[in-house]
């Protein structure tokens, strides 16, 4: 469910990077990326540096999310986690992408410029972050 969730309006991916899991060796499983021609890469058991991004994911969301902010449930860390997902995706501006978020750079837009003299702040994911915004 969750993978059709994340998969939703886009293309197929071509490669699918997934952990030893004993839920991932399911025949349903390995006959659904069958169909639907998507290759499994398996990551080294007990190695997690053979997944460096989606470490690098985990290690940022427990760092500015799980760490830093009460949820008092599943279902209120899943929303908590969805508001950081686009504050992440749509206002957070990454070093790796030039300064541009992943959603102007997947759309080819030019990262917004504020004039210094007339801005305020904008929260997000409620409060504990803040960027300026056009006043």
């Amino acid at each position: 469910m969750l993978f059709n969730k994340i998969i939703a309006g886009k293309d197929l991916p071509k490669y699918l990077s997934s952990d030893n899991d004993p839920i991932l060796q399911y025949h349903r499983w390995k006959a659904n990326l069958r169909i639907l021609e998507i290759e499994e890469i398996k990551s080294l058991p007990y190695a997690p540096m053979s997944h460096p991004f989606v470490e690098r994911l985990i290690r940022i969301c427990r760092n500015e999310v799980i760490d830093r902010i009460l949820f008092w449930n599943e279902r209120d860390l899943q929303r908590k986690l969805d508001l950081f997902q686009h504050y992440f995706n749509e206002h957070r501006t990454h070093m790796g992408i030039d300064g541009k978020t992943p959603l102007q750079k997947e759309k080819n837009c030019k990262a917004d410029i504020i004039n210094i003299k007339h801005y305020s702040w904008k929260s997000f994911c409620p409060g504990p972050f803040q960027l300026p915004i056009a006043a």
